[in-house]
């Protein structure tokens, strides 16, 4: 029982890193007015990315991610015209590049061949020697570099949404982009500038599936986990550190899934399937039950912003 709770704890970062940093690059975006359900595609084009850098260009698996981020950011800027610059309703522009970027990545998989196959991904860091103190040495000190390095992207986004002038002028042109407008501020430019910054964490997200965690492309490998990221800001009231708690209980119920399955525990497979969901509608309902707390959702969330306008 001792080694199925470490391996289950163990392996809970590499589940729970693609829902925060999709959860963040939303919260980002959100945060400046803009509702973003993108993530779903995104992902699936910064997993298709990571993986045909690998087989194509042979690169290392870092730049691989890197070359992820690029390609979820140029995808974004579609997104970021038609909500910012021609004001399309956001929900359907969100969804309408959802479908283009599934379509999309199976096509070029297909063409390109590149689906089941094996790459070289990045191996763990072993902190010696913290990683040899018993139990808590192999759950935090024996992880990939991304794990890491995205605890470090949540402290950097959190001190600039709340400590610098950029997240000022962001998180004002997503509650009143009107005053922000009147003084000064560029509505469009700031959105633009979320949506682009917030899309290369997803990408980011969607290039740790295929080039991390699982090692290969298979077309819809994302399998929801960015309708989970979606569900998971509102959890988080548009905050970071309560979407990346929400991100490590997430993931906690992920891996335990393939864990009991080892372990010779009989559960019916579609029910264990079905978990994360059932976790997601679970928590929408907490979150509706508590609707009278203080909400922190951005006050012009979904609102396009026509420079001539004055409320």
């Amino acid at each position: 029982m001792g080694n199925f709770l470490i391996n289950w704890f163990a392996s809970t970062p590499v589940t729970a890193v693609p829902y925060a940093l999709a959860a963040l690059g939303l919260i980002l975006s959100e945060r400046a007015g803009v509702l973003n359900l993108t993530a779903e595609g995104l992902m699936l084009v910064g997993a298709l990315a990571g993986a045909g850098a690998v087989l194509a260009l042979h690169v290392h698996p870092a730049v691989a991610l890197l070359i992820a981020m690029m390609c979820a950011s140029l995808v974004s800027l579609l997104f970021a015209g038609l909500v910012v610059v021609l004001r399309v309703n956001q929900v359907i522009a969100g969804l309408a590049i959802v479908f283009f970027c599934q379509g999309l990545t199976g096509l070029i998989a297909t063409v390109f061949n590149w689906q089941n196959k094996q790459i070289a991904g990045l191996g763990t860091i072993n902190l010696w020697p913290l990683s040899e103190i018993p139990v808590i040495g192999r759950i935090f000190f024996q992880q990939d570099p991304i794990v890491y390095l995205t605890v470090i992207i949540f402290f950097a986004v959190n001190y600039m949404l709340t400590r610098t002038m950029l997240g000022l002028r962001l998180r004002s042109v997503g509650e009143n982009p009107a005053a922000a407008d009147a003084a000064g501020i560029s509505v469009a430019w700031h959105r633009v500038l979320a949506i682009v910054v917030g899309s290369s964490l997803i990408g980011l997200a969607g290039g740790y599936i295929s080039v991390v965690s699982v090692k290969l492309w298979v077309n819809e490998m994302v399998g929801g986990r960015g309708w989970i990221a979606v569900a998971l800001v509102v959890f988080a009231r548009w905050a970071p550190w309560p979407a990346l708690a929400g991100a490590l209980l997430f993931g906690c119920i992920e891996a335990v899934v393939p864990r009991i399955a080892a372990a010779g525990i009989r559960v019916p497979q579609y029910l264990m399937l079905m978990t994360p969901y059932l976790a997601t509608i679970m928590v929408m309902i907490w979150v509706g039950a508590r609707q009278s707390a203080v909400s922190r959702e951005p006050g012009a969330l979904g609102q396009p912003h026509v420079r001539e306008e004055r409320r």
